[in-house]
């Protein structure tokens, strides 16, 4: 008899952290962009808060979404996929008692990992300028709310600290320090601009790691092998998929508004078909005739 127990998405994206092998996290703007992220293989889905903002509200990521509108997400792209689910919950929305409603609302959603950052309000994205972060007593409190909420323990904490911008490398690493101490889960020290700090940290702190490879950002781009060579638990392109898209939507109506006519054979667009495919059309229709 066979008594495998498959493991929970939670579970599943804990044991990926643990193993420290630069598993490569895109991010998700949508359901759609979250289903082409699992149909390719890929091990785990980054909700973009960034990405979100854009897509949803054609805004930059400064702090325009709100907790509703990530759950709301959130909620829809847990029904889309079965992947293991990391959701960018900014700055937890306000105080420590924010923070709290923010993992209680999430972790509803349907998120398995929820990221915290110590900006002061309204946040900014990383790779911004301008940013600055709230005191450390006050961050290191924040994920304490955040760890005691949970109402699953396997759900994941990710304490990202802002503070390399302004305060340095060294005070980045020991704000993250002190997020691993108050029960942080992964740490994730956004922006930092060279390849030397990217090689020191994972010798530098003792939970797992996420970094962000921001394409045009301010961190350096390192290849994925090389990150799980060095240690790090998650190598994440938050919005190379947004990128993507933007870049694919540019060329396909470029040549609409150039020729005045569009193919599927002109490569710059998906099949009718293929579409179909990833809303799961198939699978509705079979639904259909078994139930007709």
């Amino acid at each position: 008899m066979n008594t495998t127990i498959a493991l929970t998405p939670k579970q599943r994206l804990r044991a990926l952290a643990e193993a420290r092998r630069g598993v490569l996290v895109p991010g998700a703007f949508n359901a759609l962009s979250a289903r082409v992220i699992e149909d390719l293989g890929f091990e785990a889905v980054y909700i973009t808060g960034a990405g979100v903002t854009n897509m949803a509200l054609g805004l930059p990521d400064q702090g325009f979404m709100g907790l509703a509108e990530m759950a709301e997400h959130t909620a829809r792209i847990r029904d889309a996929v079965a992947l293991p689910l990391i959701v960018d919950a900014d700055t937890g929305f306000g105080n420590a008692l924010n923070v709290r409603h923010t993992v209680r609302t999430l972790e509803r959603a349907g998120a398995d990992c929820i990221q915290f950052e110590d900006q002061l309000a309204p946040k900014r994205c990383g790779h911004f300028a301008g940013k600055d972060v709230i005191g450390i007593d006050e961050a290191v409190n924040k994920i304490k709310a955040a760890v005691d909420a949970r109402q699953d323990a396997n759900l994941l904490i990710m304490a990202r600290t802002d503070a390399c911008a302004t305060q340095g490398f060294d005070a980045a690493v020991e704000r993250a320090a002190r997020f691993a101490e108050a029960g942080a889960d992964i740490l994730f020290v956004e922006a930092v601009t060279t390849a030397e700090q990217v090689r020191a940290l994972p010798a530098r702190l003792p939970k797992p790691q996420l970094i962000n490879m921001v394409i045009g950002g301010k961190t350096p781009i390192v290849g994925a092998d090389e990150l799980a060579d060095l240690g790090y638990g998650f190598v994440l392109y938050a919005n190379a998929a947004l990128q993507g898209a933007l870049l694919g939507m540019q060329r396909a109506l470029g040549e609409l508004k150039a020729t005045r006519r569009l193919d599927e054979g002109s490569g710059l667009v998906a099949s009718f078909g293929e579409r179909q495919r990833l809303v799961g059309k198939p699978a509705l229709d079979a639904l259909e005739r078994r139930y007709a």
